[in-house]
């Protein structure tokens, strides 16, 4: 478990209990979370009701099958949920990128509470923020240094708009709206990519034919 890690448990330690912390960390997509088609509306339900009790902020992030997930609250609160976060069988591959005290929250509400990273399925008005996030993309957190993550939640903290896929979830084309309700919007894309490559190999087929 990444907090189980001497330099974590080394900087908890030093860390009053009643103090307020941020913990930063991410995960991958397992194959059971893949195939939930809900997975993204019960983990921002789930999260919205807790952590309101809780006192708990933030933001989750996803893109390219994986999860960065940044939490501030008080200490104990956050070891909490921690716990309950990192025994979630819907992903892995869990990994601290920061925790550390702080003196006040980077996000004090739930404005942007799920941020997806995926280009084609962004609103126009997250669209014009992009250039922001061109040096983030694609988004494979894993590898980010302390200092890299720092300036990503700098960068999205700014938003003038909350980011947010368009209203349906996926209207990228007509073929993508048949595939909502069977398949979750990381998949979608390529479903539809591997219909229109099979139709380009038939087509050439029938042209040599």
């Amino acid at each position: 478990m990444p907090l189980g890690d001497i330099n974590t448990l080394s900087t908890l330690a030093k860390i009053d209990e009643s103090a307020l912390i941020q913990l930063v960390y991410v995960s991958s997509l397992t194959v059971v979370g893949r195939l939930n088609t809900a997975i993204f509306e019960q983990v921002e339900g789930s999260a919205r009701a807790y952590n309101s009790q809780q006192g708990i902020t933030g933001i989750l992030c996803y893109g390219n099958g994986q999860f960065l997930q940044c939490i501030e609250g008080k200490k104990s609160k956050i070891l909490t949920l921690q716990k309950s976060i990192f025994a979630d069988k819907r992903h892995k591959n869990l990994k601290v990128l920061s925790l550390q005290a702080i003196d006040e929250r980077s996000f004090s509400d739930w404005r942007m509470r799920l941020l997806f990273l995926e280009r084609w399925l962004w609103s126009p008005a997250t669209k014009q923020q992009a250039t922001q996030l061109s040096p983030f993309l694609p988004f494979a957190p894993h590898g980010w240094s302390p200092e890299r993550t720092v300036k990503f939640l700098q960068i999205i903290q700014d938003f003038d708009t909350p980011p947010h896929i368009q209203a349906a979830g996926i209207t990228y084309n007509a073929l993508g709206n048949m595939f909502r309700h069977i398949a979750a919007p990381h998949q979608a894309f390529l479903i539809v990519q591997s219909f229109l490559t099979l139709l380009i190999i038939v087509a050439i087929i029938l042209l040599f034919l």
